[in-house]
């Protein structure tokens, strides 16, 4: 995938859901991960000529694990242009030494989610876009029906009430493989998460069961966005407050 492409995909999911006002500036939250780092590279180049001008902020939550370097995308950043922020916690220590807990990407994401809201307001931004794409949004639907009992999914807008930050989602229509295929093609710094819980949950459960599903029907995951889509999920509105 090409850069060009990639921007259209981003500004498709900003435009239908209008995630940007006229001269707001967006903090985006970089994990160290191909997604994050592919998501301010798209947003980066995309403020030089939107017709709503914007400014791209990014910030990291060091969760405090091992060997995370994050110089070489502060260097990468440095060349977008994008002003960035490492924030140092003792997340991944409270999670695992302290609690042990026995799920702990829940505490984990709420942990890391109030540290972001409160570097994003210091960097005087009250927008913080995440790199959730369209195969997330298909898991965390499936995830809340097999073990949650309801039908949900995160919102490509949504309003965090307690600090007023407005987290938006901008690669809502992007599928995982076209990422994949970007970071390959786009060489980009990505720094491993080095959190013992990866590839060990839940989620990634969920992840291995649309796979073996698509052997049979290669289209599932169009059919399940397809759906979720006309269902009315993501064009919420009495329900996008949420409390960390």
């Amino acid at each position: 995938m090409t850069i060009q492409k990639l921007m259209s995909i981003t500004r498709k999911g900003i435009d239908d859901f209008s995630m940007v006002n006229e001269g707001e500036s967006i903090a985006v939250g970089v994990s160290g991960g191909k997604d994050s780092l592919a998501l301010v590279t798209a947003l980066a180049h995309l403020s030089s000529f939107h017709p709503k001008h914007f400014t791209v902020k990014a910030v990291t939550i060091d969760l405090g694990f091992p060997d995370a370097d994050y110089e070489p995308i502060a260097r990468y950043l440095q060349e977008l242009g994008v002003e960035y922020r490492v924030v140092k916690t003792e997340i991944g220590k409270i999670v695992f030494d302290v609690r042990k807990e026995k799920n702990p990407c829940s505490l984990c994401s709420k942990m890391k989610r109030a540290s972001l809201c409160e570097s994003i307001l210091e960097m005087g931004c009250e927008k913080l876009a995440l790199a959730h794409h369209r195969d997330d949004l298909i898991d965390t639907f499936l995830l809340n029906l097999f073990y949650a009992g309801r039908i949900d999914t995160f919102l490509p807008v949504t309003r965090l009430d307690k600090t007023g930050v407005t987290v938006i989602r901008p690669f809502i229509y992007a599928e995982e493989k076209e990422l994949v295929y970007f970071a390959n093609k786009n060489p980009m710094p990505v720094c491993p998460s080095g959190c013992p819980a990866d590839r060990h949950t839940s989620r990634e459960d969920v992840k291995t069961l649309l796979k073996t599903l698509a052997r049979e029907n290669p289209d599932i995951k169009a059919k399940l966005f397809g759906a979720i889509a006309r269902s009315g999920l993501l064009d919420r509105r009495e329900n996008d407050t949420i409390s960390l």
